[in-house]
């Protein structure tokens, strides 16, 4: 998954960290006080569905650099102010150079705000009924960890059920690390379980 980056890394500040997560400050900042903590609240697990589906086919640091500029894009991701979104704000949003411009994916965070307003439960209900049994301990190694799951892939038989695009089971998976209901940190790394 993580191809010639080294398990864990120690940074200049004395921290050991999961390699990935030290070679830039958009990294270190993420990966220390974001990735693999848990989130519940809709409005944030929204922005990370939609920035997991933005950073599909690229560089999360590219998401990473642009996160101002699609939080301000989207309204703060309050998926009831972009379910109603129409073809003006769709041009507007492929002018925007502070986000990635690629119609798709644009269209698929509007579609998917309006699947989240059609949802029969709240979005963290729905996402963390897929949550797994916390694994024993953490990984020793990044080639450990999945890159899919059946909890991932379940989650996105199920959101692709109702409505849902861009949320294949890599993207689930990613999305699980993401709001921290999974702990990919690996052994030694500094961040708490």
């Amino acid at each position: 998954m993580f191809p010639g980056v080294a398990d864990l890394v120690v940074g200049e500040d004395g921290l050991a960290r999961c390699g990935w997560g030290a070679s830039t400050p958009e990294y270190v900042a993420y990966h220390d006080d974001e990735w693999g903590r848990v989130v519940r609240d809709d409005t944030r697990l929204f922005e990370k569905l939609s920035l997991e589906a933005f950073q599909s086919g690229l560089s999360w640091l590219t998401i990473l650099r642009k996160r101002d500029g699609f939080r301000a894009a989207f309204d703060g991701f309050d998926a009831e102010k972009v379910a109603a979104y129409g073809e003006a704000e769709i041009e507007r949003l492929l002018n925007d150079p502070g986000i990635v411009r690629n119609r798709a994916k644009i269209e698929a965070t509007i579609h998917n705000a309006r699947a989240i307003d059609d949802l029969p439960v709240p979005l963290n209900e729905l996402l963390w009924s897929f949550a797994p049994e916390p694994r024993p301990a953490r990984l020793g190694a990044l080639d450990q960890i999945p890159a899919t799951t059946a909890e991932s892939k379940a989650m996105a038989k199920e959101l692709k059920k109702r409505g849902f695009r861009f949320v294949g089971p890599t993207t689930a998976y990613a999305l699980m690390q993401a709001m921290g209901m999974v702990d990919d940190h690996v052994a030694g790394c500094h961040v708490p379980p």
